[in-house]
């Protein structure tokens, strides 16, 4: 191992050695910014080039946390979609190509609209993934259903973290009340579309925008989901930007289904109960706005 020089090539062969190497320090490691749950670094290899990585931010990471990531990143590029290219999936750690970010170009988002379009336009035999997932630090029951999607979205992706959303406080009764009267909608709501191959979890801040107008899909939950719950999620905490772009794009390529932009609130619930249930009572205020708005979509 110490007379290989440390480049993509060694690790695409050897990726179980990354680990001894940081340790031994054979690879400059600097750290940068990282997110409420994983600490990601920089590792500049023997050839110049650069990985962007990820490791737990204390401990052991929950099992199968980064295999759900890497599981997730190959099966939305099986279906075309702009991903980086992994290079290191192991228990304790992920490691991807370096892409230089950039500012969002209005290309880029008419880029990103056509590639989600393709992506979706790719089906998944079920809802939910063969394999187990995770959305932030929390689990994602990604158990195989055949549908309908209004009864696997509330089975699903709303009640497991209504529960846990009341459990921890973030969400009062009347809070949970008025998220009930969803779940009660949705038993009662025609099947819909079909699922497809879905990002996941698709806020803002999982879009990398590269230096030659090429977005990329990073943080994914991938999963079989309803498609509208992508594009839903891309208006969140600011909207993406030049997000008109990337829906004209997306309807262009791939229209979407009559009164879409009324169920937005609903597709959005799923992800802001994610982050009561994670991170607390900060997002109480988002979800009771989404559940509202949510119930006119009925």
């Amino acid at each position: 191992m110490e007379d290989n020089p440390v480049d993509q090539a060694y690790l695409r062969a050897h990726p179980e050695h990354l680990p001894t190497f940081l340790t031994h320090q054979r690879i400059r490691e600097t750290p940068v910014g990282g997110g409420s749950v994983s600490t990601a670094s920089r590792l500049t290899l023997d050839d110049g080039t650069s990985l962007f990585a990820k490791t737990w931010s204390a401990g052991k990471p929950p099992e199968g946390f980064f295999e759900a990531e890497a599981n997730g990143l190959r099966w939305l590029a099986e279906a075309g979609a702009p991903t980086p290219e992994l290079l290191v999936a192991l228990p304790q750690m992920i490691a991807l190509e370096w892409i230089d970010s950039a500012p969002a170009t209005a290309r880029g988002a008419e880029r990103l609209g056509r590639a989600l379009a393709a992506l979706h336009d790719t089906p998944a035999e079920t809802f939910g993934a063969p394999w187990d997932g995770f959305i932030g630090p929390l689990p994602l029951d990604n158990t195989p259903h055949p549908g309908p999607w209004p009864t696997w979205f509330a089975e699903r992706r709303l009640l497991p973290y209504l529960k846990a959303s009341t459990e921890n406080g973030a969400l009062t009764p009347p809070d949970a009340a008025l998220v009930d009267r969803i779940l009660d909608k949705l038993a009662h709501t025609p099947g819909g579309e079909p699922p497809s191959r879905t990002h996941g979890d698709l806020w803002p801040g999982n879009i990398m925008w590269a230096a030659d107008d090429q977005p990329y899909l990073i943080d994914p939950a991938a999963q079989g989901a309803h498609r509208e719950t992508d594009l839903a999620n891309l208006h969140l905490f600011g909207g993406a930007p030049h997000l008109d772009r990337i829906l004209a794009a997306y309807q262009e390529a791939h229209p979407l289904t009559e009164g879409w932009r009324a169920r937005i609130p609903l597709h959005q619930l799923h992800l802001l109960l994610v982050h009561t249930a994670a991170f607390g009572a900060g997002y109480r205020d988002a979800v009771v706005t989404a559940a509202s708005g949510a119930l006119q979509a009925f």
